[in-house]
């Protein structure tokens, strides 16, 4: 019996990630399915908002130039009565004037009636046939037997003059162009070319050229007129996404300042939630700590107290930070302004770090400039600030580092605060990161102290609120300088003295002295002179 057939061995390809389409891809597929979407449905391959749009035009301009026009047709029958019969040329004149009237009573109805796309359709024939008939009435008064005595120069200047005229009322509508002037320079070329005179021939090509003249100005006329729509179109589509990009983002902003609403009122409630058993849990372990009512019969227990104490210490910072934190995110943080001393806060904080620093063998230097003016602050934010820098230099300086407090003053007045350390530096690329709520670079998360990533967004937020600049700068195994500074608004300089008399403590009398109003000749300093 043979083995069975192994079978294939199918390996499964990773599947490539499928990169999602741009707004800007995915608007110009839309409107590519809209633009072929109207040719289909359009008469002139082009928006059938458009075609109504550019039916519009042709009849708003037809009735600009209807006096035009009028004024055409009687000149030209005056002077046509005047070269053969008076009651041919009137009649002439006569029927021009009906299709005239008839042109300019139906773009008065399609004006006032609302568009829609089988009107459209109806109203175009309609003008395209009352074109062809007025291109055919002037086709034959200009082709007229008797006006074979008019010099040729005459009647090309008036094929040259209707044609002109009809190209630039029809521009709008070019098959109607087409349909008003391609009748009068066919026969006109026709007239010219059935004489057999040689001159006559180049008129007849001279008639032509300029009717193909005319139509390509009447088409270049209408691309204008289109690009103008299609330009206008657009800004308007673009309007209208913008206006509903606004109002998203409107809704958006609504529902994020809802959520904030709901986060600072979640973190008050919280806060009070946690802080009440918190405080219970920090005084009893305290008591069991410091063995106040007793030695404990184990003494381990007295070792375990402590931890639940420092925890519970740990825990509470942590919920004041995020605290804290909401509130500067809100805009609710209200700063506590006075007269505080920069070089005395930072020696301060130094003083209580000091014991910590000394525990890992870390040596703290202090380089502060002397007689430096108060500063108009918050001392606990400034306070916090400093700790916060502090610390995080204590926790990231291996042991036998060093660090560095400076305080001084700026280029442009203010007053800067410097903390530097020699610790493991922070990547270039991870400075967002660790100025980012609750972020934390790789040396943070390395390391065995850990934090919960909220002290420099915090002393960054508090500078910011006091008008100053927050800097880091880093280097991996070289360190890392956190450089604060103040603006000169905040800096109480000594006040200069007032330039204005102080007014007196007692009013003077009304009533002055014949002595003091008489002037005195007297020199002001009169000792030693002998008078």
């Amino acid at each position: 019996m043979s083995d069975p057939a192994e079978k294939p061995e199918v390996v499964l390809l990773p599947a490539e990630p499928v990169s999602a389409p741009s707004a800007s891809s995915r608007r110009a597929a839309a409107q590519r399915v809209r633009e072929a979407r109207d040719k289909l449905t359009s008469t002139s391959g082009t928006r059938p908002a458009f075609d109504a749009e550019m039916l519009r035009q042709y009849a708003q301009t037809r009735l600009s130039a209807s006096y035009v026009v009028m004024l055409l047709v009687v000149a030209t029958g005056v002077l046509f009565g005047l070269l053969m019969q008076p009651i041919p040329a009137a009649a002439w004149t006569a029927g021009m004037i009906c299709i005239h009237a008839a042109m300019i009573r139906n773009c008065r109805r399609f004006l006032a009636e609302p568009a829609s796309p089988s009107a459209t359709r109806a109203w175009r024939t309609r003008f395209v046939g009352l074109d062809l008939l007025y291109g055919l009435c002037w086709m034959a008064i200009l082709i007229h037997p008797v006006l074979d005595m008019v010099t040729e120069t005459l009647m090309m200047f008036l094929m040259l003059l209707v044609i002109a005229v009809s190209s630039m009322l029809a521009a709008n509508l070019p098959i109607a162009a087409l349909a008003a002037t391609a009748p009068v320079a066919v026969a006109m070329a026709l007239s010219f070319a059935m004489s057999g005179s040689l001159d006559n021939y180049i008129l007849a090509a001279l008639a032509l050229g300029a009717e193909g003249y005319f139509v390509l100005l009447a088409h270049r006329l209408h691309s204008s007129t289109f690009a103008t729509l299609e330009a206008r179109a657009e800004k308007d589509a673009l309007i209208g996404e913008l206006e509903q990009a606004k109002a998203i983002s409107d809704e958006a902003r609504h529902r994020a300042e809802a959520a904030n609403v709901a986060k600072s009122r979640f973190l008050a409630q919280m806060s009070h939630e946690l802080r009440t058993p918190l405080n219970a849990i920090l005084g009893f372990s305290e008591v069991m700590k410091s063995e106040i009512f007793g030695a404990h019969a184990v003494p381990v227990y007295k070792e375990y107290s402590a931890d639940i104490h420092n925890s519970g210490v740990h825990l509470l910072n942590l919920i004041n930070e995020i605290l804290d934190l909401s509130r500067i995110e809100a805009g609710r943080y209200e700063l506590n302004e006075e007269a505080v001393s920069l070089v005395g806060i930072v020696a301060d904080c130094h003083h209580l770090m000091k014991l910590r620093a000394s525990s890992r063998g870390i040596a703290i230097h202090e380089v502060f400039e002397q007689a430096m003016p108060r500063l108009w602050a918050d001392e606990r934010a400034i306070r916090q600030v400093v700790l916060n820098l502090l610390s995080n230099s204590i926790k990231f300086t291996p042991q036998g580092g060093e660090i560095w407090l400076k305080a001084g003053w700026t280029a442009s007045g203010g007053q800067y605060l410097s903390v530097r350390d020699s610790g493991s530096g922070i990547p270039e690329d991870e400075i967002p990161v660790v100025l980012a709520s609750f972020g934390q670079g790789s040396n943070s998360i390395k390391s065995a102290e850990q934090g919960a990533g909220l002290g420099l967004p915090i002393a960054k937020n508090l500078i910011d609120l006091h008008g100053g600049t927050f800097t880091l700068k880093s280097k991996l195994r070289i360190g890392t300088e956190v450089i604060v500074t103040f603006p000169p608004e905040r800096v109480m300089s000594a006040l200069a003295p007032m330039s204005e008399d102080s007014p007196p403590l007692q009013p003077e009398s009304s009533v002055v002295p014949d002595e003091k109003r008489r002037p005195r000749h007297k020199p002001i300093m009169s000792a030693g002179t002998g008078s």
